[in-house]
């Protein structure tokens, strides 16, 4: 019997609905919650296939218009906000020059520099609930930890992070519900980038200093010949933010939740962690990129559009047609993943979809990992015990199309017996 797609009971747990897919219709047609029709690519070597054809375009003006629901694709207040031309609406050339430009920012060197920022944000944030005994690890911890993160990245003054902070809460709150909260929400965060894009550029030094912030490099890349617009750079920024604060939120809650609910492989972790040696360090590389192949971030990769007629698994699919490609239906087809729907922290063959493939490959994937091992590691060693303080079946997850995510975790743990000293790192201001 074909299942319902989109209830709240799917949203809890969507891979029997995947599983069913997959097997009986693995390039489905559907009415998505929105009334837009669209393709939905569930088996992976469809998927993968599908996010490297160039006939499957970014650009929202190729979507057919005559298809029912037209302009309720993309990121919610985008195109009020005039934000479309990002990385995850646009082909090449476009794209191409985009992601040059964008790319400096997450460069293995630059990471590697950011690494003992997100290590102090990490702590600061553990030492704000570790002395409790109880918090619930998406307010206190996954959802700051990927903001302040991101906002430094940026460049964003730590005065004005709160209000990022603010504005982007009620992006997550009501990503599943009426759209008018986000389109708020995202009009704000448009003007406010407008206005920093202009004091930056009001005040860009000459020659550029170590670390420079990644608006100001779009901003002198725009001033020496890269044609970057305003608004493209308005654009740039606003989905850098969206796409790099969620996805990583994502990681780290459901990462955790999922270790809480196979003690065995929490165990091998905690284990490995305790003992500080290389290999430690080894089942915490392979353990991240599981944790995004069992229950990853993005549920489903952004929109695509057909631009000529084409056939995905069989299938045909028109001109003009919306195509979501599942990522997590992908990431545990038994065609491709041993015993997908286990999590062995340990599996090696492991070339998941968790950050897309081809061209739109996620560019702040490097950062996202950082930040996922980080907290992570650090939030396991520092607290051990951790456990669920909820019955499973008591959390919720949040409504939405693209993403994938908890609304709480609460959890408990033994107060540390002697609390944890930052002294020697800069202080920063508090979230």
């Amino acid at each position: 019997m074909e299942p319902e797609l989109f209830t709240w009971e799917f949203a809890t747990d969507p891979y029997p609905a995947y599983a069913w897919l997959r097997e009986h219709s693995p390039v489905h047609r559907t009415t998505l919650p929105s009334g837009v029709e669209a393709w939905l690519v569930t088996r992976y070597a469809d998927a993968k296939q599908a996010l490297a054809d160039p006939r499957l375009s970014k650009n929202p003006a190729h979507h057919a218009k005559d298809a029912h629901g037209k302009n309720r694709t993309g990121i919610p207040g985008e195109r009020g906000a005039n934000l479309m031309t990002h990385l995850l609406n646009i082909d090449p050339p476009d794209h191409t020059r985009l992601r040059r430009l964008v790319s400096k920012a997450f460069t293995p060197r630059r990471i590697a520099e950011f690494e003992p920022r997100v290590q102090e944000l990490t702590d600061r944030l553990i030492d704000g609930f570790a002395e409790t005994g109880r918090a619930d690890l998406i307010h206190d911890f996954a959802f700051p930890l990927p903001i302040h993160a991101i906002c430094d990245l940026l460049g964003v003054p730590a005065e004005d992070q709160d209000d990022f902070r603010d504005w982007a809460g009620m992006m997550i709150r009501h990503g599943g519900g009426p759209r008018g909260g986000v389109a708020r929400s995202v009009k704000r965060i448009r003007a406010y980038l407008a206005e920093l894009i202009h004091r930056k550029r009001e005040l860009l030094p000459e020659v550029p200093g170590p670390g420079e912030d990644l608006i100001s490099g779009l901003i002198r890349a725009s001033d020496h010949g890269e044609h970057l617009t305003e608004n493209e750079a308005a654009a740039m920024c606003f989905v850098l933010l969206f796409a790099g604060f969620e996805t990583t939120i994502n990681l780290i809650g459901n990462g955790t939740y999922a270790l809480l609910r196979n003690p065995d492989q929490l165990a091998r972790l905690l284990g490995s962690l305790a003992d500080g040696a290389d290999g430690g360090q080894e089942l915490l590389d392979t353990g991240i990129e599981e944790l995004l192949r069992y229950d990853g971030p993005v549920e489903l990769a952004t929109w695509r559009y057909a631009t000529e007629p084409l056939h995905i698994g069989g299938r045909a699919v028109a001109t003009g047609d919306p195509v979501l490609v599942v990522l997590a239906a992908a990431d545990r087809d038994p065609a491709r993943f041993d015993d997908p729907d286990t999590l062995d922290l340990s599996r090696r063959d492991n070339q998941h979809l968790g950050y897309g493939h081809g061209i739109h490959y996620c560019i702040g994937a490097p950062l996202a990992r950082l930040e996922g091992r980080t907290a992570l590691a650090t939030l396991l060693r520092r607290l051990p015990d951790l456990r669920l303080a909820a019955d499973p079946e008591e959390l919720r997850w949040r409504g939405g199309l693209i993403m994938r995510g908890l609304r709480n975790l609460p959890v408990e743990f033994t107060p540390p017996a002697i609390p944890h000293s930052s002294a020697t790192v800069p202080k920063s201001p508090a979230p």
